[in-house]
């Protein structure tokens, strides 16, 4: 399994994501991270098998996993040593607001 680096701003994103559950419902925010851990973990596991993104720098071939129950999606970059996951990304949240997020 290749290993895993986190944009610094996907941390925060995430405690934000999880917050807003936890203040809604009692156990949604245990869903909502399981449904994450899960996801991750096909991430690692398989990252070619997620599509890329189209329209966005296509030589960087930025992928998407979807969390099925969640309005939500990790945003990461296959790469030949490892997965750098730029974002978990609200669906509703404009497209692309994490480019600044990708390293030279």
């Amino acid at each position: 399994m290749k290993s895993v680096r986190f944009a610094p701003e996907f941390v925060e994103e995430l405690a934000e994501a999880a917050a807003w559950y936890a203040s809604r419902q009692p156990g949604l925010v245990g869903r909502f991270l399981e449904e994450f851990e899960h996801a991750l973990g096909s991430v690692l596991t398989r990252p070619a098998s997620f599509p890329c993104l189209r329209g966005l720098l296509p030589d960087l071939q930025i992928r998407r996993a979807l969390l099925p129950r969640f309005p939500y999606a990790i945003l990461f970059i296959d790469l030949d040593t490892e997965v750098r996951v730029l974002a978990v990304a609200h669906l509703k949240r404009e497209p692309g607001y994490w480019l600044n997020r990708l390293e030279p």
